[in-house]
């Protein structure tokens, strides 16, 4: 755990914030880009000190962590990163592919020329970090692109019930963006022309085979066992 904390240059928890969440959130976000991975035995020394904190609110954020799924604590074993199942992925991923078909929908109502041009941008950053490997960068361009179509889509009450997965959606999709990287982005080239000519329909049908065709991929990766490496 060490050597992953220090490869991912982890930034020492500022003060201003309530320190409790301030620990909350960069453990998440660890566990999000995989610097800590699914299984990994989390010793709150270790952390306390690259997070730059005392043991307490290390020991309440795994609390919490515990809570909201993402760690798994064991009685005289301690803290371990939680590893999501086949179902709990599918579930998830389930409720967003609804969510964000919908979300394609409105968009190719409400998109204006202006919001095309930024949707193509994101693609061709996507395109980029793809042909980089850089995973990263990737998984920051395919978040932005699915975030802007749901803003473009101006919908409050959805974009809220979005906000609510998209963090464990990036955390499911970090390990599959590079081997599904191409396909993923072709079909975001396809969900941008729907948007772009407001063919709600056909927006709605793509997304929908998009966020389903990743699900089926994570589920294999899943069943392989490497969605750890």
């Amino acid at each position: 755990m060490r050597e992953a904390l220090t490869a991912a240059a982890t930034r020492r928890v500022t003060r201003p914030a309530p320190l409790r969440q301030a620990v909350y959130d960069a453990l998440t976000e660890l566990i999000v880009n995989g610097s800590l991975k699914p299984g990994q035995h989390l010793v709150e020394a270790e952390l306390a000190e690259h997070l730059g904190v005392s043991r307490q609110p290390v020991r309440e954020a795994l609390q919490r962590l515990q809570t909201d799924g993402w760690v798994d604590l064991r009685p005289a074993q301690g803290a371990f990163v939680h590893s999501p199942t086949e179902e709990e992925a599918a579930q998830l991923l389930g409720v967003r592919a609804v969510l964000e078909t919908y979300s394609a929908q409105l968009a190719a109502q409400q998109a204006k020329p202006e919001d095309v041009e930024r949707l193509w941008a994101l693609h061709q950053e996507g395109v980029d970090a793809l042909a980089a490997s850089d995973i990263e960068r990737l998984v920051a361009a395919n978040t932005a692109l699915h975030t802007l179509i749901t803003s473009i889509a101006d919908n409050a009450v959805l974009a809220e019930l979005i906000a609510g997965v998209s963090q464990k959606v990036r955390w499911y999709y970090t390990p599959i963006a590079r081997p599904r990287g191409k396909e993923a982005w072709n079909e975001h080239a396809q969900l941008i022309r729907a948007i772009a000519k407001g063919d709600s329909d056909r927006a709605g049908e793509v997304m929908r085979k998009h966020t389903e065709r990743t699900t089926g991929f994570y589920g294999k990766q899943l069943a392989a066992g490497t969605t750890r490496d």
